[in-house]
């Protein structure tokens, strides 16, 4: 299963091994990765496969979340067929 989870915060050291090493504990694997840092703000969006031995996705939800508040940045995931979804709505919305 695939999916997209986005980072957002002030930037500070370790968000991406953080993060990337608490997709690994869950059996997620990075395909793809970009982060940037615009003055203080750190932003990261990675496309993951949900690997089948992985925990339910609402349990690496809970965990990202809960990761994010210890870190002190915002992190979420959405199912890649949904963030689709919402682009060509959102893209069919503005023609």
């Amino acid at each position: 299963m695939k999916a997209i989870v986005s980072v957002i915060g002030k930037d500070k050291k370790g968000i991406i091994a953080k993060v990337s090493n608490a997709l690994y504990d869950m059996d997620v694997n990075i395909e793809d990765i970009s982060q940037t840092i615009l003055q203080e703000y750190f932003t990261m969006i990675m496309a993951v496969e949900i690997c089948e031995n992985a925990p339910r996705f609402d349990e690496i939800k809970s965990a990202l979340n809960k990761l994010g508040e210890k870190i002190g940045v915002q992190i979420q995931i959405q199912l890649k067929s949904i963030f689709d979804s919402m682009h060509n709505i959102s893209l069919t919305k503005n023609n």
